[in-house]
């Protein structure tokens, strides 16, 4: 079972129903003892990056979450959620984050079209279970304004050129983001997120 936090910013419902079409059982929940009972946990994430960690605080889930990382489940943070594992974020003035990854989280240069809004293909950096049979000319969908820099290269699976190299899939041990939205990236996302139902399997 995968619990996906509901904090109040995130495609929650439609992240579910992805996981559903795959037989994956998952639960929108801030029960702590739902989510312990857990075998991996899902934080999405839409909006901004001050708001999600005021969100996450106020509901006193920030600790919760680094101590069940801790224990080495498995943790996905999907857009804005992968952005929360780094350092900080300049966005809105310095905002720390989770500090599971190494990096900054900063805006997109304006010599591109800000947000990124579209479909980008992904290039591997290296071999990883998390995209199996995924392909360097495989599209997926991103919506977003900011993207982690200064990041630890020995975690990048894939990344996508949108003004910059951004990280599109990173992982240090149990910690893994997607900085796209894998349930509104078709036939690629319901891939990527059965090779993660996989990993926890």
């Amino acid at each position: 079972m995968i619990s996906i936090i509901d904090y109040g910013a995130g495609n929650t419902k439609s992240l579910q129903f992805a996981l559903n079409k795959m037989g994956v059982d998952s639960h929108i929940t801030t029960d702590k003892t739902i989510i312990e009972k857990s075998n991996a946990i899902i934080l999405p994430g839409v909006g901004a990056f001050q708001d999600a960690m005021h969100a996450l605080d106020t509901q006193n889930l920030t600790s919760f979450i680094k101590q069940e990382a801790a224990t080495g489940k498995p943790l996905l943070g999907i857009c804005l959620g992968m952005q929360l594992f780094y350092e900080s974020s300049e966005e809105d003035g310095e905002t720390k984050g989770f500090g599971f990854l190494t990096g900054k989280v900063k805006k997109i240069p304006n010599d591109v079209k800000v947000p990124h809004m579209g479909w980008n293909n992904l290039h591997k950096y290296r071999n990883s279970s998390l995209c199996k049979q995924i392909t360097d000319e495989a599209f997926v969908y991103f919506v977003h304004s900011y993207a982690a820099t200064d990041v630890d290269t020995n975690t990048l699976v894939a990344s996508t050129a949108y003004g910059m190299r951004i990280p599109a899939i990173v992982q240090q041990n149990n910690i893994i983001g997607m900085q796209f939205h894998p349930e509104k990236s078709g036939a690629t996302g319901l891939q990527l997120l059965a090779n993660f139902k996989e990993m926890i399997a």
